[in-house]
């Protein structure tokens, strides 16, 4: 029988590694809270970086490098890529999500002009649905408002420079992170926004392109999104 076959074989093997192998030091160089994608939730993580050694009877002996960085997770121990922390906590992405449906709900109304009735209750709808619990009709008419008074504009014209750059900031790290359904939802509930009072305006048309590039979306995907919008369901 060849060495390392059979139950007599694993069993010398197991005893050779507990004589001799390699072994590990991390070292605690950063911590914060990370979405676990082995508890499938928020968790706390340890950054570490290792420094190897060959070891005989468990004494480490010789030097043999350094490993790491890796992201341990606090709970489960297990060890991950620096590249997770890429990935925004459940608390994180919500707050993202919030953020840019009211964004969206923003810019599509003060592109509207008139912030009609009609245009406010379904945009209302969409941000608390999104997160906002407590807005109101009046908040957003007077945020519009305040939008407009801001950047130097008059609502009715076209995506400015400084609201392509407000939907750009919202949208941009959130897109990554949304899959093709999501992203298309959050265009879909702006074009409602712009559908509630009327057919959509040339300004309503280019901030909802400017919200399509943003989730990259590509402009095919765009015009069929605000062409199935305006088929009733």
């Amino acid at each position: 029988m060849l060495p390392g076959r059979g139950p007599d074989g694993r069993a010398a093997v197991a005893r050779l590694s507990r004589l001799l192998g390699i072994r590990t030091a991390w070292t605690a160089v950063g911590d914060g809270e990370f979405f676990c994608p082995g508890c499938g939730g928020d968790r706390n993580y340890r950054r570490l970086t290792g420094r190897r050694r060959f070891a005989l009877l468990g004494v480490p002996l010789l030097p043999r490098g350094t490993t790491g960085p890796v992201v341990e997770c606090a709970a489960c121990r297990g060890h991950f890529g620096t590249d997770i922390l890429d990935h925004p906590t459940t608390t994180r992405f919500s707050a993202m999500l919030r953020d840019a449906v009211h964004t969206v709900a923003l810019a599509v109304l003060a592109a509207g002009g008139t912030c009609a009735r009609a245009s406010l209750e379904t945009a209302v709808t969409a941000v608390r649905a999104a997160g906002f619990d407590d807005c109101t009709q009046d908040q957003l008419a007077a945020l519009v408002e305040a939008l407009a008074a801001d950047t130097g504009r008059f609502t009715g014209e076209p995506c400015a420079a400084g609201l392509a750059i407000e939907l750009h900031e919202a949208l941009d790290p959130l897109a990554p992170h949304l899959a093709a359904p999501g992203r298309e939802s959050i265009l879909l509930q702006g074009a409602r926004i712009a559908l509630a009072d009327g057919p959509y305006t040339p300004a309503e048309r280019d901030t909802l392109s400017t919200v399509g590039a943003a989730l990259t979306l590509c402009a095919t995907d765009v015009t069929r999104l605000l062409t199935a919008a305006r088929t009733p369901s």
